[in-house]
C-alpha cells in the first residue's frame, strides 16, 4: 500500500486559528531553578485519572505535566509531535502508521513502547471509560504493534481529526494497573503528594527525555471560592491564578506592579443545557422561547463586565467553522410568550435548574430566574456540588436543565451524539458531523460543521450565554506560564521566578 508523509502543523492539518503565547514573554533561564511554583485553582480532580472521571481538574494538572501524548495541542493551538516522532498516512486515510520516539521511559524506569501506546488508547475506548473523547475513537478497528517503536492504527472508515484526537490521550504504562490515586507518566514532572482537598504537588523528574522543567516543583493549591483564591495571590501563598471566575477580582490586581493580568483566548462556553429528552424541552419552539427570554448581553455585563463574547453557537471564533449566529435566538421577551403560545405553554411553566455550586454559576441561575419570570417561566434553583453535577447529569442524565461551563474547542461534533447528556437528537446533524469527520479535505470538513453550527442554532439545542474570557493573574516576578489554557490545560514547566 502506498503511504504518503502527512504535516504535522495545524495550518496543514487542523487548521486552527488561535494566536498566543506565554504571559511575560520568553521565561528567564537565569532564574533559580529551585523554586516552587504555587499555582491556585478552583478544580480539584475528583480522581487521577481521564478515563475514569477525574474531571477538568486532572486535566489542567497532569496533562503535559505528568502525562503526555502521541501529540500535544500547544498553548497557541497548534497540534505538535510528541512522544511520536513520524507518522505517515495511507493514500485511502485508512492506515495510520506512528514511530515512537527514542529513549523515553516512565516515571517508573520502564521504556515506552508501542504495547503501551495500544493499551492508552484502549483504555479511552472501554466499555467503563467517560472520557468525552471515546467516541471519536469508535473508527479504529485495529491497533497494530509490529515492533516495540511502531504502533498501526487501521480505521473502519476516515476521520479527518484522529491526529488531533490522539492529543487527548495520555500514554500511561501498560503495567501501572489503577491510576486514579497514582500515576506513571512519561512527563517533565512526577507525582509527588496528593492532600485531597488542599495541594497536588509535582516535582521535577531529572530523567525526562525532553527538555527538563525550569521549577524544582509545581504546587496546585486547591479553592472551594474564588474569593479566598484571590486573597492567597494578595498575600502571597500562590504565585499565579489559572483563570480568574470574576471580572470583581481584577480591580484587586489591575493597576498594580505587583501582579500581571493577562488575557487570553478561550474556548469555555457558558450554557444552560436543556435535557432535550423530557417535556417541555423535547420541543423547539419551548427552546427558543427561553433563549429569547434572556438578555444574554445583560448577563454578560453583570458577571465580566467588559471581558467575554457573546455566541450564538456552540462554535467560538477560534475553530474554523465559526459564523456570527447571535442573531438567530434574539432577546425578545414578546416573541418568547408568542413561542410559549404555539407550543402550548401560554401559561408558562415549571422547571428545576441543575446548578454547580461554584462561581459563576450560581450567580448565572439566579439571573436566569429572574429574566424567565418575566415570560411566566418558574426556575427551581437546585444547587449541588461538580461531584453531584457530574453523576447525575452527567452520568444519569437524571435532569430537566442544567448550567455547565463546556472547555473544549471543536466540541461543536458532540450535538451529532444523541447518547451525549443533553440529548440533541437530530438525523441531518448526526450525518454532517459524520460525513465531515470522514472529509478528505478541511475545506469540506469546515463547510459540513458550519450547517452543524446553524442546525443547533436554530432548533436552539441548547442556550449558549457567553463565551468566558481567559485570564490570568500572575506575581510579577513570574514568567513562563500559560494564558490560553485551552481545553483546561495548564503546563507548569516553563514556570519560573525572576
Amino acid at each position: 500500500m502506498r503511504t504518503s508523509r502527512i504535516a504535522l502543523s495545524a495550518g496543514l492539518t487542523l487548521s486552527l486559528a488561535l494566536v498566543a503565547g506565554c504571559a511575560g514573554g520568553a521565561s528567564d533561564d537565569t532564574a533559580s531553578e529551585d523554586e516552587t511554583i504555587f499555582i491556585g485553582s478552583l478544580y480539584e480532580p475528583t480522581n487521577l485519572s481521564n478515563t475514569q472521571g477525574g474531571g477538568q481538574g486532572v486535566t489542567e494538572a497532569l496533562t503535559g505535566n505528568v502525562y503526555e501524548g502521541l501529540y500535544r495541542l500547544a498553548d497557541d493551538g497548534e497540534i505538535e509531535p510528541l512522544l511520536a516522532e513520524d507518522a505517515e498516512v495511507s493514500d485511502d486515510g485508512l492506515t495510520y502508521t506512528i514511530t515512537l520516539r527514542e529513549g523515553v521511559t516512565f516515571h517508573s524506569g520502564d521504556p515506552l513502547t508501542s504495547a503501551d501506546v495500544r493499551s492508552s488508547v484502549e483504555a479511552v475506548t472501554a466499555d467503563d471509560s467517560v472520557s468525552a473523547r471515546k467516541s471519536s475513537f469508535e473508527v479504529i478497528s485495529d491497533i497494530a504493534t509490529p515492533d516495540d517503536r511502531t504502533v498501526v492504527f487501521t480505521l473502519s472508515e476516515r476521520s479527518i481529526s484522529f491526529l488531533y484526537n490522539l492529543s487527548y490521550v495520555w500514554i500511561v504504562n501498560d503495567a501501572a494497573g489503577d491510576i486514579t490515586d497514582s500515576e506513571d507518566g512519561t512527563g517533565p514532572y512526577t507525582l509527588d503528594e496528593w492532600q485531597k482537598g488542599s495541594t497536588l504537588a509535582l516535582a521535577r523528574w531529572d530523567d525526562y527525555w525532553g527538555e527538563p522543567a525550569k521549577n524544582a516543583e509545581a504546587v496546585y493549591t486547591y479553592f472551594t471560592d474564588a474569593t479566598a483564591q484571590n486573597n492567597a495571590l494578595l498575600s502571597g501563598e500562590i504565585d499565579v491564578i489559572t483563570t480568574i471566575q470574576s471580572p470583581d477580582a481584577l480591580a484587586q490586581f489591575e493597576g498594580d506592579d505587583e501582579y500581571v493580568v493577562s488575557e487570553g483566548t478561550s474556548t469555555t462556553k457558558e450554557l444552560l443545557a436543556f435535557n432535550d429528552r423530557v417535556a417541555p424541552f423535547d420541543d423547539a419552539l419551548v427552546r427558543k422561547a427561553v433563549y429569547s427570554a434572556i438578555d444574554t448581553s445583560q448577563l454578560l455585563e453583570s458577571i465580566w463586565g467588559d471581558y467575554g463574547t457573546l455566541i450564538g453557537s456552540m462554535v467560538p471564533p477560534t475553530d474554523p467553522w465559526y459564523e456570527d449566529l447571535t442573531g438567530v435566538n434574539p432577546y425578545d421577551p414578546d416573541l418568547s410568550r408568542e413561542l410559549l403560545a404555539e407550543a402550548g405553554y401560554a401559561d408558562g411553566f415549571t422547571f428545576t435548574l441543575d446548578t454547580p455550586s461554584y462561581d459563576p454559576h450560581p450567580v448565572v441561575a439566579e439571573f436566569l430566574q429572574s429574566q424567565l419570570a418575566e415570560v411566566g417561566i418558574t426556575v427551581e434553583i437546585n444547587t449541588i456540588s461538580a461531584d453531584e453535577w457530574y453523576t447525575k447529569v452527567f452520568q444519569e442524565q437524571d435532569f430537566e436543565a442544567t448550567l455547565q461551563e463546556h472547555v473544549n474547542d471543536r466540541d461543536v461534533v458532540w450535538y451529532g451524539n444523541p447518547d451525549f447528556y443533553w440529548g440533541y437528537d437530530d438525523a441531518d446533524v448526526q450525518q454532517w458531523v459524520a460525513e465531515a469527520e470522514q472529509a478528505e479535505t478541511t475545506d469540506e470538513q469546515t463547510a459540513l460543521l458550519t450547517q452543524v453550527n446553524e442546525k443547533i442554532a436554530e432548533d436552539a439545542a441548547s442556550v449558549w450565554l457567553y463565551l468566558y474570557p481567559q485570564i490570568v493573574v500572575a506575581s510579577s516576578d513570574l514568567s513562563g506560564y500559560p494564558v490560553n489554557g485551552l481545553n483546561s490545560q495548564f503546563f507548569a514547566y516553563d514556570i519560573v521566578k525572576s
